[in-house]
């Protein structure tokens, strides 16, 4: 019934999306770019519908190929629609001004070249950010009475390991990671896209990543076999951090890292996030970083220590201007801040993808923190 509910949604949203792009930019593009207006909208809300068929019964074969096309007319809809709006409104607008008719139809057909020119740029800009390999993302941060003079972590997140993201690009990300020495590396989350038994093989070399390794999931870990993937990535050597926090360091010297369990939990009464819990066995006199995977769950902590949160899920938007519809559900969207004076807040853009390949101003990122004391 939810997946149903949230298929209805999904096709309603995706066709008003469609339908005004038609009529407000493809119909309305001068002669002869209109000439097939309707068949750009259709082909779109078409792959829009054999994208939310396939997901839920799976009628394609295992082919990153095909589900990297299907997957992106999700990611062109929305495109197109940005499009649209920026069209509608320049011509809105530009209506009002006073030329004489010759001049307002030469000064519309050189905005309409320009506007297709710049929709097919957007478009390739996306997919050529969404398909490469994430970037090293540096980020220097500053903790009060921090144990080490110079202790370097590696955040993953929202890798989504399903069915474009494969071993190759696992065991590319790893090298990746290994070339810059962490102390230790932690995955906030949304790590797989798939049920394990469709995955291990692409998990697997994880296993090889020469640093300490700690895991929370995401709410996507709750779709699918959660204590499953925690079994497994134990098996490849990396602790799951489950309303748990663990000591970094020795016995005097170290701080605590706390690992919480993601919000979906709590709607689906599976080991739902407890802060209580987390932070039962933590000497809170000591510098506490905080994994969780939403980054408002910050507005949780303020009864407790958390000099630094690391987070993901919003993908910094992944394509622009998704995040201003991204910062209506969270508080923070990508990069470090300043919470209160007590606490800080790092948001990764993540390392991979959800849905369509496709980025725009939010490239993925391997986050190189280095932490030193303030």
């Amino acid at each position: 019934m939810r997946f149903l509910v949230f298929s209805s949604i999904f096709t309603a949203v995706m066709a008003a999306l469609n339908y005004y792009s038609y009529k407000r930019f493809f119909k309305k593009l001068h002669s002869p770019f209109n000439r097939y207006a309707l068949l750009v909208p259709v082909i779109l809300m078409l792959g829009d519908l054999f994208f939310i068929i396939e997901i839920s019964i799976q009628i394609i074969p295992e082919s990153p190929a095909i589900y990297l096309i299907t997957s992106s007319f999700i990611g062109l809809t929305f495109m197109f629609f940005v499009i649209a709006v920026f069209y509608d409104l320049s011509v809105t607008t530009s209506s009002k001004v006073p030329f004489d008719m010759q001049r307002r139809r030469t000064i519309k057909i050189i905005f309409d070249i320009t506007m297709l020119i710049a929709a097919f740029s957007y478009v390739f800009r996306g997919l050529a950010q969404g398909l490469k390999q994430p970037e090293i993302n540096h980020v220097d941060i500053k903790i009060k009475d921090f144990p080490f003079n110079e202790f370097s972590l590696v955040q993953l997140s929202d890798v989504h390991v399903g069915r474009t993201i494969k071993k190759d690009f696992i065991e590319t990300l790893v090298e990746q990671v290994n070339e810059l020495r962490p102390d230790i590396v932690v995955i906030t989350g949304d790590l797989v896209d798939l049920p394990l038994d469709r995955i291990d093989k692409d998990l697997n070399p994880l296993g090889n990543i020469k640093a300490p390794t700690y895991f929370i999931p995401g709410n996507h870990e709750y779709f699918h076999d959660l204590k499953d993937t925690i079994h497994y990535l134990g098996i490849l050597g990396i602790k799951s951090l489950l309303n748990d926090s663990i000591n970094i360091g020795d016995k005097e010297n170290y701080f605590n890292l706390i690992g919480i369990t993601d919000l979906a939990g709590e709607r689906l009464g599976i080991l739902p996030p407890d802060i209580e819990q987390a932070y039962k066995n933590t000497d809170t006199t000591k510098p506490c970083i905080v994994l969780a995977h939403q980054p408002k769950f910050i507005e949780r902590m303020n009864n407790h220590r958390c000099d630094l949160m690391l987070s993901g899920h919003t993908h910094g938007g992944q394509i622009f201007p998704f995040g201003f519809l991204v910062m209506m559900a969270q508080p923070y969207l990508a990069g470090l801040y300043q919470h209160n004076k007590d606490q800080q807040i790092f948001v990764s853009r993540g390392t991979g993808y959800w849905g369509p390949p496709l980025r725009i101003l939010a490239p993925s990122e391997i986050s190189r923190i280095v932490i030193q004391p303030d």
